[in-house]
């Protein structure tokens, strides 16, 4: 991390001016993310996280986190099954945002290893279920986007638009997402309150006492609106064992009238991410960004050439679905550290009070065979999770490792 404990710590006491913080540890994946992130033991025993943004987009998004969490008052909390953090205190660290709030304990599965079958996979659908049965007034009311579904239609045209203006799109997806965003019944659906894309690791886990998991916490708010419930679905691409599971139990715990496009739209969604990094490569003028993004581009392309159209109504969920596992992003480990990363309890001791006092004294700024399916889930919608900063001038000479850098760089827009 860029930021030690100790400063990150005197940040607290920045924020809560009245708090005394006894002891501090790192709150990391031990990856470069978008925040720098501890977590500290107060005089009262309790803990709290702080997070500084690293940089304006990271800026954005902890602004968004915490319109969202303030706006979910105890009565919106007591009807969620699960935790969200609150909001304790906000300062500044080097001219850069700094919020802390309460820690969450739990653990995460990415969206790759969603098992099939009852557990983590209908523990995710029952969660985003719960969040999309709350009232919109919760999102109105706070000043938070509100789109109906034709807005949400004009945005995947104007994204459309934009990544044809650059010239480098193929034609049969441009042919193919143009033919969905023109199905009219592809559009026919409710708005819910969404996340903005969730993603399964933005959800803290923990099992009962029957060892079944459960979602306890979600940690990630900053893209909370009103639009389409497929966006938070869309990671269903990366997760082909437990699509159809997490689908069942969601279409189960839902009380609105039965959408039979949202696993093609939730594909859809997926899809449109990849015009989504070549926007944003052309935009940065990011060479490398535009040659990953093309070489993703062209991948897709191959894949989805003889599948039928989207927005069928005959067309399965795992048809629907299963085309995006074909495309490979090889097996390098991939980073999903969030703004709320894990920790290493051993590491909770090293600091004592009169040495935070002491660093925040000296810094005034302390204040048939299968391949790997795509890895949508690290693609945040201003969602969500916490991903590696992206790094436009690291060209890679091998153009599959540029696509597979490609994901693991994509977080731009959130």
């Amino acid at each position: 991390m860029a930021r030690s404990p100790l400063t990150l710590a005197a940040t607290v006491t920045s924020a809560l001016p009245r708090t005394q913080v006894v002891r501090v540890a790192e709150l990391t994946e031990h990856a470069a993310g978008r925040y720098d992130s501890a977590i500290a033991t107060l005089g009262d025993g309790s803990q709290v996280v702080v997070r500084v943004a690293s940089d304006a987009e990271a800026a954005a998004d902890l602004d968004g986190d915490a319109r969202a969490l303030t706006a979910l008052s105890a009565g919106v909390r007591a009807v969620l099954p699960f935790a969200a953090p609150e909001v304790l205190g906000r300062t500044s660290l080097d001219r850069s945002p700094a919020l802390v709030q309460s820690f969450l304990p739990g653990y995460r599965v990415d969206a790759g290893h969603v098992p099939a079958g009852p557990g983590v996979a209908t523990a995710l659908a029952d969660a985003l279920a719960a969040v999309h049965a709350l009232p919109a007034s919760v999102v109105r009311d706070a000043g938070l986007p509100v789109r109906t579904a034709a807005q949400v239609r004009d945005e995947a045209e104007r994204l459309l638009d934009r990544a044809e203006a650059t010239e480098r799109l193929p034609f049969g997806l441009l042919r193919r997402w143009s033919t969905a965003i023109g199905t009219e019944s592809l559009w026919r659906f409710e708005t819910t309150v969404t996340l903005g894309g969730a993603d399964p690791a933005s959800f803290l886990l923990t099992d009962d006492v029957h060892g079944i998991p459960r979602v306890s916490g979600l940690l990630s708010w900053a893209g909370l609106g009103v639009g389409d419930p497929a966006q938070d679905l869309r990671w269903l691409a990366s997760a082909p064992a437990a699509r159809d599971d997490v689908l069942a139990a969601y279409s189960a715990r839902t009380h609105r009238a039965t959408d039979t496009m949202l696993a093609e739209r939730a594909r859809l969604h997926a899809e449109l991410e990849f015009a989504a990094w070549l926007v944003h490569g052309h935009a940065a003028g990011a060479a490398g960004v535009v040659d990953d993004a093309v070489a993703l581009l062209e991948s897709l392309a191959e894949s989805v050439r003889d599948e039928p159209p989207l927005g069928r109504e005959s067309v399965s969920v795992s048809d629907a679905m299963a085309v995006l596992g074909r495309v490979s992003t090889g097996t390098d480990v991939i980073d999903t550290s969030m703004q709320t990363d894990t920790y290493d309890p051993e590491r909770l001791g090293l600091y004592t009070t009169d040495e935070i006092d002491a660093i925040r004294a000296s810094d005034p700024a302390a204040g048939g065979q299968e391949t790997e399916p795509i890895e949508f889930s690290l693609w945040s919608e201003k969602e969500g999770a916490d991903s590696q900063r992206s790094t436009d001038d690291d060209a890679d000479p091998d153009i599959d490792s540029a696509a597979r850098n490609a994901l693991r760089r994509w977080t731009g827009t959130d």
